[in-house]
């Protein structure tokens, strides 16, 4: 049927008012379907515990719509930042979910807790996240979801303290990830000795010093070879810790280290990290689809 054009007939207003009224909830019933379509992917929080901190701890996993067991894909692990939380991506960061689809991958988003920046702390035995990631968290999700249990297939980035944990965690353990990244993150964090509770989980610097220069990542980058671990570094220009990115990233030119470091104008906030994990994700996918991963 052809739309009725109201240019050559005699209708009365009110009808016509309530014909392009009708129109108008049309266009946004359809709007509304293609955003649900959109957001398909299914978002559950498990809870894992940790034996060598001897706690819950929670984490988000986010699959595919299309997920099946019949079906073996790789992960991210996408981890918080200082302050922050398991759920901070879902409610904050949502531009991630849909490129869940997208790219037919999981993301895990675990519980770093409140300064825990990744690592075992030598002072606080609540605080061993590097165990619990690598250890504890990695096995419950391979055991419990149809992953890729590979480094081919395995990948991980975050924000701020978890673009630190990011880089820690894959520079130490290159037997478990094949592409790591980080947001902004506190790659250096030598030049704020009293800043977000790291004095907590290293001692401070002055009575310490080594629990610093060997848990910060600018000081992990002896760790790497050429293509051992494929990476992409990007932080905004306005951001504090943009020094210390440009310095790791004149680090790794050093050692002829291959990475992709993007600047972009923005600042250490959510809209930056929202623009930031399509990058990110793009290129950890592309690496999943480069690799030949053992199933």
């Amino acid at each position: 049927m052809n739309e009725v054009s109201f240019t050559h007939l005699s209708i009365p207003y009110n009808l016509k008012k309530k014909y392009y009224r009708m129109k108008r909830l049309c266009a946004l019933l359809v709007l509304m379907f293609a955003v649900v379509v959109v957001f398909a992917a299914k978002i559950e929080t498990v809870s894992t515990y940790s034996k060598v901190m001897n706690k819950e701890i929670k984490a988000v996993v986010v699959t595919p719509d299309n997920y099946s067991t019949a079906k073996r894909l790789p992960v991210i692990y996408l981890l918080h930042g200082y302050g922050g939380n398991y759920n901070d991506w879902i409610t904050q960061g949502k531009s991630f979910i849909p490129l869940v689809d997208t790219y037919d991958v999981i993301v895990v988003c675990p519980d770093g807790a409140i300064g825990s920046w990744y690592f075992d702390s030598p002072m606080d035995k609540n605080f061993q996240y590097e165990t619990y990631v690598t250890k504890e968290l990695i096995p419950f999700v391979d055991s419990h979801y149809a992953t890729i249990a590979d480094r081919a297939g395995r990948g991980i980035t975050g924000l701020s303290m978890g673009g630190h944990g990011a880089l820690y965690l894959s520079f130490r353990h290159q037997d478990l990830f094949g592409v790591a990244g980080s947001m902004s993150g506190g790659v250096d964090f030598r030049p704020f000795p009293n800043n977000w509770d790291i004095a907590k989980r290293l001692g401070t610097y002055a009575e310490n010093p080594d629990n610093w220069e060997k848990n910060t990542v600018v000081n992990l980058v002896h760790l790497l070879t050429p293509k051992s671990l494929s990476l992409i570094i990007d932080c905004g220009s306005e951001d504090f810790f943009y020094k210390v990115n440009c310095q790791l990233h004149e680090k790794l030119l050093d050692r002829n280290i291959p990475h992709d470091f993007i600047i972009r104008p923005g600042a250490h906030n959510w809209p930056y990290w929202n623009n930031s994990i399509q990058y990110q994700m793009l290129f950890m996918s592309n690496f999943f689809t480069k690799t030949t991963p053992v199933k």
